[in-house]
């Protein structure tokens, strides 16, 4: 596990049962801390002002401020807080909403710990976590918008070299396996993902995989 220095989490949720939960199941996990809870979407942005976690589990459902304009806010303030959805709500269209807006995972609440414990270590490490859940709701909502080419065409060009790191990329393989298939650094990778999400005018790696799915480019 590439992970070695402390991950500080935070946890908004609006149920006190469900965050003492996650809190029991993670505080013995290897390179994990707690930074502190919040109990509505009010109280998580007074938080972040206060102490910066690196990972946010944070449910949609909240008081005050809901998840949706909850990650909204974040992603102006605080880019490079890692936010795993972590809610009852399996519906792929606010799956695929809330990971166009900035989200790293999507997970239900059904997850076994051990899988949020990955998820965790795999953001950090990957920027993004890919589970069944997101990869269906992603190509569903590409199959529904089958004329979306028409309206968006695609001047992107993309290299053979970018094409083949963004198939291994939507094969959700690890920065570290692509270095080691494509013989680059993962400095090199990192930058040549960067320079693919300018290209595509995306924000996010999921963003970048939905682009290159819409115009057939993963074929």
């Amino acid at each position: 596990m590439a992970a070695v220095q402390e991950i500080k989490v935070a946890i908004a949720d609006d149920h006190k049962i469900f965050r003492d939960g996650i809190r029991m199941s993670l505080k013995d996990r290897e390179y994990l801390r707690i930074l502190w809870e919040a109990e509505d979407g009010k109280d998580l942005m007074h938080k972040l002002k206060l102490k910066e976690p690196d990972v946010l589990l944070m449910d949609i459902r909240m008081p005050e401020i809901d998840g949706i304009n909850a990650i909204g806010l974040i992603r102006k303030e605080y880019e490079s807080i890692k936010i795993i959805v972590l809610t009852m709500y399996d519906d792929q269209e606010m799956i695929t909403k809330m990971m166009e807006m900035g989200a790293n995972a999507y997970l239900t609440k059904t997850t076994d710990p051990d899988e949020i414990y990955q998820a965790i270590i795999t953001c950090m490490n990957d920027d993004f976590y890919f589970n069944e859940l997101v990869n269906k709701a992603v190509l569903l909502k590409l199959q529904h918008k089958k004329t979306v080419r028409q309206f968006y065409p695609n001047p992107v060009k993309f290299s053979e070299k970018e094409l083949k790191i963004l198939k291994l990329i939507a094969e959700d393989k690890t920065t570290e396996e692509i270095s080691k298939v494509v013989f680059l650094s993962p400095r090199t990778i990192e930058t040549i993902r960067q320079n693919m999400k300018q290209k595509a005018g995306a924000k996010t790696i999921a963003g970048l995989v939905m682009f290159a799915m819409r115009n057939k480019l993963l074929e």
